[in-house]
């Protein structure tokens, strides 16, 4: 493994029952790069998503996280060593403000605990740092709304929000930009741009305009196995990759999705 490795799958199996989702996958993903998961349909990348945030755990194989083993522990304790996820469908709690999902999500962050005699409002250091995160997703001026009173956009930006607030250093984004107009999906991909920033970014993402435009690298996954793991222009020209997209990867750029 690189020295910069921030992410590592060693030989990743999973199966469900006699289904063999996932195939001896293996990817490094380096330290400060934004590496993108692309596949056709059913190719495994939620169930990789799984595993690599302990939703479930490996069949066999490992993951390691900055060198450290993490296959097998739940998500909290993953989340805690420093990999955050945003999901494909929106995990927020929807009957909060803006301003209180993001607070939610920094106690854990800036070391806070229950503690009966202390109101959290008057936790001046995490207002503050709650009101830094909703500047840098853009959602300051509707702190104080609900969040399900949000546009789908919106919500994104939040669950976003919710990923970056631990300041964790690994980021898994699915499908960041799924369901959005064109228009959306621009400013989600300037977003993540800027909050991905010196951090390790790995997305799933269908979105092939997206992806060639934020990937450093784009990986492959095929039937649960990675075929390709490459700069974007090789990952375009792989004959094998081009077999497995029927071509589509030679229109991206040009519109495709």
């Amino acid at each position: 493994m690189h020295t910069d490795c921030a992410l590592a799958l060693r030989a990743v199996h999973k199966y469900f029952g006699a289904s063999h989702i996932i195939r001896g996958a293996e990817l490094e993903v380096r330290r400060g790069e934004r590496l993108a998961i692309i596949g056709p349909n059913g190719a495994g990348k939620s169930t990789l998503f799984h595993l690599i945030s302990g939703r479930i755990a490996p069949s066999s194989g490992e993951i390691l996280l900055n060198g450290k083993p993490i296959h097998g522990l739940p998500p909290q304790l993953i989340f805690r060593q420093g990999l955050a996820r945003s999901f494909q469908i929106n995990h927020v709690f929807s009957n909060l403000s803006v301003f209180e999902n993001i607070r939610c999500a920094l106690l854990w962050a800036l070391g806070c605990r229950y503690s009966f005699w202390q109101r959290i409002a008057g936790l001046r250091h995490l207002n503050a740092r709650t009101e830094e995160v909703l500047q840098r997703i853009g959602l300051y001026e509707c702190r104080m709304r609900i969040a399900s009173q949000l546009s789908y956009a919106q919500l994104r930006a939040l669950e976003i929000g919710l990923a970056i607030a631990a300041d964790a250093q690994v980021l898994l984004l699915d499908e960041p930009t799924a369901g959005m107009s064109r228009a959306e999906t621009a400013q989600a991909v300037e977003l993540i741009r800027s909050v991905s920033a010196g951090k390790t970014l790995l997305m799933v993402e269908h979105d092939m305009n997206v992806v060639f435009g934020l990937a450093d690298r784009i990986a492959v996954l095929v039937y649960g196995e990675v075929i390709a793991c490459d700069a974007p222009a090789a990952v375009r020209a792989n004959a094998r990759v081009q077999e497995a997209y029927l071509g589509s990867l030679g229109q991206a750029g040009e519109g495709a999705s």
